[in-house]
């Protein structure tokens, strides 16, 4: 594991993040690392896209059609990691599947989300 992996209680909806690793590829046993996911193949969208802002970024899920955000399916975090500083929303049914971050400007943008149904994605 590495720091910033995300790894789901098995037979549980339980999400964990690892914030301290020591050593990369130990495994902690009852959690299941999640793999990010990048190519969409169901019929929403789920990638996240990042439009640079003024002063910050705007993630959204679904670059041309927003992700639903009922009570049985929704988006429920979205975080953008510039360089080495991570920053996350956490978001609700009904809510617009996006996040603004007013942050500095990095040279390396990276984002993803998690939707409870379709798992981890990444841009």
């Amino acid at each position: 594991m590495k720091v910033y992996d995300i790894l789901k209680v098995k037979d549980n909806p339980v999400i964990v993040e690892v914030l301290v690793a020591d050593k990369e590829g130990v495994e902690v046993p009852g959690l299941e690392l999640l793999k990010e996911k990048s190519q969409d193949a169901a019929t929403e969208k789920h990638v996240p896209y990042v439009e640079e802002k003024e002063d910050g970024y705007l993630v959204k899920v679904g670059k041309e059609t927003a992700h639903p955000m009922t009570a049985e399916h929704y988006i429920q975090m979205i975080e953008i990691c510039v360089g080495e500083f991570l920053y996350r929303k956490y978001l609700k049914p009904g809510e617009a599947p996006e996040a603004y971050f007013k942050v500095p400007k990095g040279e390396s943008v990276c984002a993803r989300e998690y939707c409870n149904i379709h798992g981890l994605w990444s841009n």
